[in-house]
């Protein structure tokens, strides 16, 4: 997918010095800031920056949808109309904003499966886009519905269309989401973080449909991401946000091959790079094998949600285990700690197979092994002070109540946040802060083995990078040997000493991180490394 070359034609949507004030005691006076865009039609503007930046208040201010408590303080927004003119969308009310909505401007959202009703099927829920805005008759709609899900490249479309949400999978999902974005033709699409939960390989496919539905409809996309390897596959231009405001603007090429401002050359840093680097042994670190996998299997049903894998992971190394939605990775991560029970086979830490154990053996040698999860928004009780989360975890493992306190401080300043952040609940944090803590509370165990489920797939570059320099400082520090299950290639370049790939439920390559990266022998793994996206151009 190459940028195509920039058309002439005047923007179809203007923002002019737009300013969105915060609320009174927030951490800076304006959500956004004399923010000045055009966005005009067949372009893909492209929105990057770290979270906090304004990215999303942007596309919720375009879609008139601004969270309550935040308002307009000045500034244009308008929309070019060839019958009326010029449209002052700032000045709409809310009655006005139901027949631009969805017409005029529509959104792909972030969480396909959030943003679906999971008790109608697909091709109903499309339907009813028509329905709300008039279009169609009942007789019809049906119809048209499918023409939309064919024009998705989804197969087979019939059956598509009498399924529910859950029947399908992530990346049908966010097709669908789409096509009910584009059932009334629109002329400005606003995708926010449209692909971060997917894959590789339907992340590549669902790019590649934006593209092509960008030139043969010639919607004007304004696409927010903190991928900026999905963003030099698909940007014709680039306009990078801090805090708020417009950093710098410009064409793909200006901005990821010359970015002029220290910010947006820290964000490029921070990408994780394809090349995979040496990794120095961890000091002092016990031979042998911390983990050994033997025929470990689960099976629902008639359904193999993992087939029989065997692996061993040296003490104190890291092993990247990457694959598509459904090949087994998380099945395999849950399997590994105890959360649901294996069918068969056997996974030892430290001599204990926690395959085998019940009762009390079983909670004495599950602190050996402690997971990092993916949501670090949902992972953490919004109702108890994170320095309790972590207190609690140690004293499960045996700390007195004094113990807990001091080692939960103690955690909390080891991974980069003060010891008086003991008593703020997870609301007062970040994303990556909030990371932060989920890693200390998994560290208050001290554990042999940490299993990190997609841990940073969330974050943006920069915290990222932060939160994995962490995890290999604490790595150096404390020996842990990290199973590392992710979808992004160029974080397990950087991260891992071996990487397992897995499809279908099945390891189907097994080597040292360079060998798979640079000389993959599986024609799947080939495949997942050619969808990367970004690679070669950043």
């Amino acid at each position: 997918m190459s940028p195509k070359i920039m058309t002439p034609e005047p923007p179809i949507l203007s923002v002019k010095s737009l300013s969105v004030a915060l609320p009174a005691g927030a951490d800076r006076p304006f959500a956004i800031h004399d923010i000045s865009l055009d966005l005009r039609p067949a372009e893909i503007l492209c929105v990057v920056g770290e979270s906090g930046s304004g990215k999303s208040i942007l596309s919720s201010t375009m879609m008139g949808a601004l969270p309550r408590g935040l308002a307009i303080q000045s500034g244009d927004l308008t929309l070019s109309d060839k019958a009326l003119g010029d449209i002052d969308l700032t000045a709409l009310s809310e009655r006005a904003w139901r027949t631009i909505r969805g017409r005029r401007i529509a959104m792909i959202p972030q969480e396909p499966m959030a943003a679906l009703n999971p008790s109608a099927k697909v091709g109903r829920q499309i339907e009813e886009v028509f329905a709300i805005h008039g279009r169609l008759t009942p007789k019809t709609r049906p119809a048209e519905a499918l023409r939309l899900i064919k024009e998705m490249h989804l197969p087979d479309p019939e059956r598509i269309a009498a399924s529910y949400p859950h029947q399908l999978s992530g990346g049908q999902c966010q097709r669908i989401c789409i096509a009910m974005a584009l059932a009334l033709s629109p002329d400005v699409l606003i995708a926010d973080e449209p692909t971060t939960a997917l894959d590789v390989t339907s992340q590549a496919q669902v790019l590649k449909l934006i593209c092509e539905l960008r030139d043969i409809h010639r919607q004007a996309v304004l696409f927010i991401t903190h991928d900026l390897g999905v963003v030099a596959d698909i940007a014709d231009r680039i306009a990078v946000m801090e805090k708020g405001r417009l950093v710098e603007v410009g064409t793909a090429e200006q901005i990821l091959k010359h970015p002029r401002q220290p910010y947006t050359q820290a964000l490029i840093a921070a990408v994780p790079s394809f090349e995979p680097k040496p990794r120095a042994p961890v000091p002092n670190a016990k031979p042998g094998h911390c983990l050994e996998v033997d025929g470990l299997s689960k099976t629902y049903g008639r359904t193999r949600a993992l087939k029989p894998a065997n692996l061993t992971v040296e003490r104190a190394t890291t092993l990247a285990v990457v694959g598509e939605s459904g090949s087994g990775k998380s099945t395999l991560a849950r399997l590994l700690v105890r959360l649901i029970e294996p069918s068969d086979g056997t996974a030892v830490v430290n001599g204990h197979d926690l395959a085998r154990l019940r009762g009390t053996a079983l909670r004495q040698a599950r602190r050996r092994i402690q997971m990092i999860f993916q949501d670090p928004f949902g992972s953490l009780n919004p109702r108890r002070s994170v320095g309790g989360t972590i207190a609690r975890a140690a004293e499960l493992a045996g700390c007195t109540r004094q113990e807990a306190e001091a080692r939960a401080k103690a955690l909390l300043e080891r991974v980069g946040l003060s010891a008086s952040a003991y008593a703020r609940r997870p609301a007062a944090f970040s994303g990556g802060q909030r990371q932060r803590v989920g890693i200390a509370r998994a560290l208050a165990m001290r554990p042999d083995v940490l299993i990190a489920d997609e841990s940073v797939s969330a974050l943006d570059v920069s915290v990222q990078a932060q939160v994995l320099t962490l995890l290999r400082e604490l790595q150096m520090e404390l020996g842990l040997t990290i199973v590392f299950i992710t979808h992004d290639l160029r974080v397990a370049a950087q991260i891992s000493d071996r990487v397992a790939v897995m499809r279908s439920g099945e390891i189907v390559e097994l080597a040292d991180t360079a060998s798979i990266i640079l000389d993959p022998q599986h024609p799947y793994t080939r495949a997942l490394i050619a969808a990367a996206p970004g690679r070669g151009a950043i």
